[in-house]
């Protein structure tokens, strides 16, 4: 879980803009509230740092950090593999990390498109393929049930997918703004999916 903000960040985090999300502070604690997965800055001028949805989250909780989070703060997307099924607040959880997501595309991307893939994707590859695949509505796989299986490959900007609906997957991630293929292993003859983040 995300370190809590002190409590000179969290008065930054108060005072937000409540409708932009638009911070003020000093660059230092800006800076950390952006290490913190809490704001980001955005990439056209005048460079202003905005709460991110996990931002929004805990101004709106007060000083105790929310449960859930967008991609970057407490929230981990299930990369199949996890011992144990999701919980029964998990659904809402991940529908409101896919909306945060979203809005950080719309934040991000230049041209504010929702309907691609944005920096913070790009940087995390694994998390934001199984979030997508999560969000709608694919089981991850775990040590009892079947599920999809999201890894990390040596190729840029690229992931494996793993399981038993390659096809639905496949679609999910084009639907989410993903290239696709379907590839089998030379070695082992498992089927899978190359999936990459679209550009335009």
């Amino acid at each position: 879980m995300a370190r809590p903000p002190t409590a000179a960040q969290q008065r930054v985090i108060e005072g937000a803009d409540p409708d932009t999300g638009r911070l003020r502070g000093t660059e230092a604690q800006l800076a950390a509230l952006v290490r913190l997965g809490l704001a980001f800055r955005h990439p056209r001028p005048p460079h202003d740092h905005f709460l991110t949805p996990a931002g929004h989250r805990l101004r709106e909780a007060g000083p105790e950090p929310a449960p859930a989070a967008e991609p970057g703060g407490v929230f981990a997307a299930r990369v199949g593999g996890e011992e144990a099924p999701p919980g029964p607040s998990r659904a809402r959880e991940v529908r409101e990390a896919w909306q945060g997501l979203l809005e950080l595309r719309r934040m991000t991307n230049p041209d504010s498109a929702t309907d691609r893939p944005c920096g913070w994707e790009r940087g995390h590859l694994v998390r934001a393929a199984a979030l997508a695949l999560e969000a709608a509505g694919h089981p991850s796989q775990t040590a009892d049930t079947p599920g999809y299986r999201v890894r990390a490959t040596p190729q840029p900007e690229a992931v494996a997918v793993y399981g038993p609906a390659l096809q639905p997957y496949a679609a999910t991630l084009e639907a989410a703004g993903w290239q696709c293929g379907e590839y089998t292993e030379a070695r082992t003859r498992t089927r899978h999916l190359l999936a990459s983040p679209r550009r335009v």
